[in-house]
């Protein structure tokens, strides 16, 4: 069904009325070049902030406190298969043994042994 121009009009005068004229601006006519230089600067330091993994404070000689722990930075590609993973159950293979679910099936498990002195599958 084809709209008529003045209906369109009408449409948006009445939206204009009730909800004033930001609701019918178009949001690219206020952005600027250097709007969008600062939009990628703080993109990219927000993204530098979520690469520090772990942060750790020494109270002695030999312990330390996790202060904090990313979780937003973890990797989710499985290292022996690179499947690209967001299954909770993966999550916990990944963390025990560096590995996802299915990988634990078909390499690690009964030979955790193995698995745990280095031997990882050839690819």
């Amino acid at each position: 069904m084809k709209k008529d121009l003045n209906d369109i009009a009408a449409i948006e005068k009445a939206i204009e009325k009730k909800y004033g004229p930001a609701a019918i601006k178009n949001p690219k006519s206020g952005w600027t070049k250097k709007k969008e230089k600062k939009y990628l600067e703080e993109l990219k330091n927000f993204y530098a902030k979520m690469d520090k993994v772990k942060i750790k404070r020494k109270i002695s000689e030999f312990f330390y406190i996790k202060e904090r722990e990313d979780k937003l930075a973890s990797d989710r590609n499985c290292p022996v298969c690179e499947i690209y993973s967001f299954r909770p159950r993966d999550d916990l293979y990944m963390e025990k043994f560096d590995c996802c679910y299915k990988c634990y099936i078909n390499f690690v498990e009964g030979r955790e042994e193995r698995w745990f002195s280095g031997w990882r599958p050839k690819t």
